[in-house]
C-alpha cells in the first residue's frame, strides 16, 4: 500500500504529537490514534528552558510565546520566614535559552497536534483497540483488524506501535509490565485564580514554596495564576472532604499563601493528580515501545514532566528513525536501537529523581545558605565568590534540563552537600514535611 504508515502512535498528547511531527519532518509516514479526550486543566504548565530547542525544531516557538507568559526563572521559598532562592535562567545562557514559558497546557497540547498535522502526520479520531499476541516467545500487542483498517493498513501489517497514552499506560497495563514507584506518596490539587497576588518576584517567575505540610506552586499564566498544593495522601483528609475544600483550606491555613490569596477568586475547577513517581521496568518489546508518561513520570517539583515527554520523543526519533525506516525491518538492529533509547530514558529519570530529592530533603537550601556565607568571606583572588557562582550555574543548569544528567554537575552537588554545609541549619529544617510540626532547632 503506497505511503502505508510503518509507525502507529497510540495517544495524541505532547509526546505522541511531538514524535509524529518529528517523523513527518523526516518524511516518515505515521498514524496517530486520538480518542479526543482532554481534561480542561493539565499539570505541567511551567516549562523549563530545555523545551525551547524542541519548539524551535518544530517551528512553533513564536506561537508558543503568543499564548504564554515568558518565564525568566524560578524561586524557592521555605515557609513564610525561611530562606529564599531565586534562580534566573540567565545563568544557563550559552548552552540553553535564558528563558522559558508558562503556558496553558490544553492550548499547548492542541498546538503540538496542529503542528504535527501541518507537517503531514495523519490522525485517526478513535481509540486504538489492541489484541494480545506472542512474537518469538515474548508477549506483544497488535492492532485489531478494525484499527488496522482505520490506520490504512492491510490485515497482516505489523507497524511499530508507540504507546503515548500518558498516565493511562495502555501497553503496560495490557501486558502487566511492572513499574517501580517512587519514594513519595503524594497527591496534588490545583486550580486557576484571578486576583491572587504574585508580587514577590519579577513578572513570569514561578514560586515553589515549602509549606508547613507539603509544598505549593504558583505559576503566572496570561490573566490568571495557577496555584497548586502537593501533600502526603495521609495528610490530605485533614484539609477537608473534597478537592475544593482541601485546596482552599490549604491556601487559608498556610501563612505563605494566605495573605497573597486573600482577594483571590477561583476561575476553574480544582483538578486532582496522584502517582507522581513511576517508571516502567520494561520500555520496549517486539514491535512496541513506550513513550512519555506511558513509560514513566517524574515528580512535578522542578517541572520536568513536559520536558521528558518532548525529550523522550526526540530521543526515540534520534535512536531509531535518524537513518530512515529500514531499521524497522531488521528486528535485531531495531532491538539494539530501542535498548539505547530505553537506557537514555532511564538515565533521565534517575537524574531528575536525584535532583528533585535535593529539594524535598532540604539539602538545596543548605547548599544555598552555605554558598552565600562562603561568598561573603574574603579569599585570595575572590575564589569563594567564584565557587558560589560556579555552583549556582550548575544547579540552575541541572534544573533547566541542560546538565541534569551531567556526571560532573551531579558529583558537584554531592560534594557541596557533604563538604560545604558547615555552620548552617540542618537540612531537615528546610525539608518538605508530610505533616506539620514545629521546626527543628538550627544546628550549632
Amino acid at each position: 500500500m503506497e505511503n502505508s504508515p510503518e509507525v502507529v502512535i497510540v495517544g495524541a498528547g505532547p509526546a505522541g504529537c511531538t514524535l509524529a511531527a518529528l517523523l513527518a519532518q523526516r518524511g516518515i509516514a505515521c498514524v496517530v490514534f486520538d480518542d479526543d479526550k482532554r481534561p480542561s486543566l493539565l499539570v505541567g504548565e511551567s516549562l523549563i528552558p530545555g523545551v525551547v530547542p524542541v519548539f524551535r525544531q518544530l517551528g512553533i516557538e513564536e506561537r508558543v510565546a503568543a499564548m504564554s507568559t515568558r518565564k525568566p526563572g524560578a524561586s524557592f521559598f521555605v515557609t513564610d520566614d525561611g530562606p529564599r532562592i531565586h534562580f534566573s535562567f540567565k545563568n544557563v545562557e550559552g548552552h540553553l535559552p535564558p528563558y522559558s514559558y508558562n503556558t496553558p497546557r490544553p492550548e499547548l497540547d492542541n498546538l503540538l497536534r496542529v503542528r504535527a498535522e501541518e507537517l503531514g502526520a495523519r490522525f485517526v479520531h478513535a481509540r486504538a483497540t489492541l489484541e494480545p499476541s506472542v512474537e518469538n516467545g515474548q508477549p506483544t500487542l497488535r492492532l485489531s483488524a478494525d484499527s488496522l483498517a482505520k490506520a490504512g493498513l492491510p490485515p497482516d501489517a505489523k507497524p511499530l506501535l508507540v504507546d503515548a497514552s500518558g498516565r493511562a499506560r495502555t501497553f503496560a497495563r495490557s501486558m502487566n509490565i511492572p513499574a517501580v514507584r517512587g519514594e513519595r506518596d503524594d497527591i496534588a490539587y490545583f486550580a486557576h485564580f484571578e486576583d491572587f497576588d504574585h508580587d514577590e518576584v519579577e513578572p513570569g517567575q514561578v514560586i515553589i514554596s515549602v509549606l508547613r505540610a507539603g509544598w505549593s506552586w504558583r505559576i503566572p499564566l496570561p490573566g490568571r495564576l495557577s496555584v497548586g498544593i502537593v501533600v502526603n495522601k495521609a495528610h490530605a483528609p485533614t484539609l477537608g472532604a473534597t478537592a475544593e475544600e482541601r485546596l482552599e483550606n490549604a491556601i487559608r491555613q498556610e501563612p505563605i499563601l494566605a495573605a497573597k490569596g486573600s482577594r483571590a477568586r477561583r476561575v476553574s475547577p480544582v483538578m486532582t493528580y496522584t502517582n507522581y513517581q513511576l517508571l516502567s521496568q520494561q520500555g520496549h518489546g517486539p514491535g512496541w515501545v513506550l513513550l512519555g508518561d506511558a513509560y514513566g513520570f517524574v515528580d512535578p517539583m522542578l517541572s520536568p514532566g513536559l520536558f521528558m515527554s518532548l525529550e523522550g520523543a526526540r530521543q526515540l526519533d534520534e535512536c531509531v528513525f535518524s537513518k530512515g525506516t529500514q531499521i524497522l525491518h531488521n528486528p535485531a538492529a531495531l532491538a539494539r536501537a530501542l535498548d539505547r533509547y530505553s537506557r537514555r530514558i532511564v538515565e533521565w529519570h534517575q537524574a531528575w529523581t536525584d535532583l528533585v530529592r535535593y529539594f524535598y530533603d532540604g539539602r538545596i537550601f543548605q547548599i544555598h545558605l552555605a554558598g552565600k556565607n562562603l561568598a561573603m568571606k574574603p579569599s585570595p583572588f575572590n575564589i569563594a565568590s567564584v565557587m558560589e557562582r560556579h555552583s549556582t550555574f550548575h544547579i540552575a543548569s541541572m534544573a533547566s534540563g541542560g546538565y541534569t544528567r551531567s556526571g560532573y554537575s551531579r558529583s558537584l552537588m554531592k560534594m557541596l552537600s557533604k563538604y560545604l554545609v558547615w555552620q548552617v541549619p540542618a537540612a531537615e529544617n528546610f525539608a518538605v514535611r508530610n505533616a506539620w510540626h514545629p521546626p527543628l532547632r538550627a544546628a550549632a
